[in-house]
């Protein structure tokens, strides 16, 4: 059987993950035996399991060559992290912000690949000085990216980009900010296993019941181009495929992977075109009529669930979410933490009406744009009231788009999901409600084109003020302003003193620099 090489760092934290290695041979009969099987997550195919099982042993004793790779965590420093196969000798690419085409070998260059917003709008004249400053973006301190590889990367890039030998398969699971995270990781993984990536499956989840392709949303052609240099991609063809969760990969990684994950995250998912050109109209229709901001409500029934919290909405609500949980023994909280002191944690979603309170406090017109992004809120309307009150010009893409344009896309949520991100990214001030993978993206991404303003709300903090009745509106604006000064999207570095965060959030300093010519080593 043909056994992976020994990998020597510790890279991925792993929980069950579905990654198949499969040697060329392999790969090969199964591509001219079987038509591809879509993954439902978790699985539900009409076909009986034993059915499946049997072709899973049958091919097990047929093709003598199939390993399954299995990650299995370990330790890193006290907290657990993941044991992996041999690091790469120190790792390299291509020239900074190039990558070569597969078409008539034209250059893509990464510098003009990144997916890049209309421009913020320059603070009005007539602004008071309050709406200036809710405005105004940042000071990017002239940090760039700067994605140059190191020479070590690129001369093994000349033999990993032309893999023929081994295919990695990855299933990505979740919604299309989590699917995204994980084809950011599959690309690593196969860059230090040394293998050729088949186009990620995306499993149909339980939640999202979505079942598109991946390339139905990710533009396949560049995808492929951007990362020719670095990881040979090759379409799936029939290869059928079982089973799938996720892996993660460790938060520390050496330079070049970590360059990477940028480059995968920032150029080479682009979604395709009707989605691009579908999101820049309705981001368009927006911006022409002055600044904007974008909300990340997180106020699905879903989240509630998962989270434990009050909705705000009454007991009547919170009862049918207290109803569910119970049904769903893996949720109950292993620490008896009351709903108090979920709150108080910062570990509930704001609800609309303390998101329309914090914008305000922090400057924000009554007269402004408010894009709302995020699924249907459970409790609907009612939901929104508190927010809808205080800043009567809040739209959604539903809103915006014209008779027809959304039909495509109809019970399809990553497409849905992949719009908003665009109306999102375009928009001058961004705010999520509730941390996760849309608030993790757009925090990265916002910062990686420039340090657009993304604030990050101090939940933990806020929530005591939010319920301070004895506090005036102009004394809770001036402590909101403080508290967030320095969450506005200003460069923070990925590590910290008490810290070690993801670079697809911080992108500072391993993918951006201040002056292009700077390098960024380390040992």
């Amino acid at each position: 059987m043909a056994r992976p090489r020994n990998i020597k760092s510790s890279f991925i934290k792993t929980s069950s993950p579905f990654f198949t290695f499969l040697p060329g041979s392999l790969f090969t009969s199964l591509l001219n035996k079987f038509h591809s099987l879509r993954i439902h997550m978790p699985y539900s195919s009409s076909r009986p399991r034993s059915y499946i099982f049997v072709i899973f042993l049958l091919i097990l004793l047929s093709f003598l060559g199939l390993s399954l790779l299995r990650l299995d965590s370990v330790s890193q420093n006290p907290s657990p992290c993941p044991s992996f196969l041999t690091l790469l000798s120190p790792p390299t690419s291509h020239p900074p912000f190039v990558s070569l085409s597969s078409k008539n070998h034209e250059p893509v260059v990464l510098s003009k690949s990144a997916t890049m917003p209309l421009p913020a709008h320059p603070v009005s004249g007539n602004a008071t000085a309050e709406e200036a400053e809710f405005w105004a973006q940042p000071d990017g301190e002239g940090y760039r990216p700067c994605l140059d590889f190191t020479i070590q990367y690129r001369k093994a890039s000349a033999k990993i980009s032309k893999e023929k030998q081994k295919f990695l398969v990855v299933v990505v699971n979740g919604g299309l900010n989590q699917q995204r995270n994980q084809i950011v990781d599959a690309v690593v993984i196969a860059r230090i296993l040394e293998a050729a990536l088949i186009v990620p499956v995306l499993a149909v989840d339980e939640i999202w019941k979505d079942e598109s392709e991946f390339s139905d949303i990710f533009d396949v052609d560049h995808f492929k181009r951007t990362l020719q240099a670095d990881v040979r991609v090759i379409n799936r063809g029939g290869v059928l495929i079982l089973g799938g969760t996720y892996s993660k990969l460790s938060k520390n990684l050496p330079l070049d992977l970590q360059k990477l994950r940028c480059k995968v995250a920032f150029h080479a998912l682009r979604f395709v075109s009707p989605i691009q050109e579908l999101g820049n109209k309705l981001a368009r229709r927006l911006w022409i009529k002055g600044p904007y901001i974008a909300l990340h409500l997180r106020l699905e029934k879903d989240v509630w669930v998962r989270s434990g919290c009050l909705t705000g909405l009454g007991p009547e609500h919170d009862d049918i979410i207290r109803k569910i949980r119970e049904t769903q023994p893996q949720l109950n909280d292993r620490l008896n933490m009351t709903n108090t002191q979920r709150r108080l944690g910062g570990l509930c979603p704001l609800n609309a009406l303390q998101v329309a309170r914090l914008i305000k406090a922090l400057g924000a017109p009554r007269t402004a744009q408010v894009y709302r992004a995020g699924g249907e809120p459970f409790g609907g309307a009612q939901a929104l009231q508190g927010l809808v009150e205080e800043f009567p010009n809040v739209v959604t893409k539903e809103m915006l788009a014209r008779e027809g344009e959304l039909s495509p896309y109809i019970n399809r949520p990553s497409a849905m999901a992949a719009l908003d991100y665009n109306v999102s990214l375009n928009s001058d001030v961004f705010l999520p409600s509730h941390g996760g993978n849309m608030g993790s993206a757009m925090q990265g991404h916002r910062a990686y084109i420039g340090h657009r303003k993304f604030v990050r709300p101090n939940k933990r903090e806020i929530v005591g003020f939010l319920e301070d009745t004895s506090i005036s509106e102009a004394e809770f604006g001036s402590i909101m302003k403080k508290m967030h000064r320095r969450y506005q999207g200003q460069p923070e570095k990925r590590t910290t003193k008490i810290s070690i965060r993801d670079v697809i959030a911080y992108p500072v300093p391993e993918c951006m620099c201040k002056h292009s010519i700077r390098s960024l080593q380390r040992s």
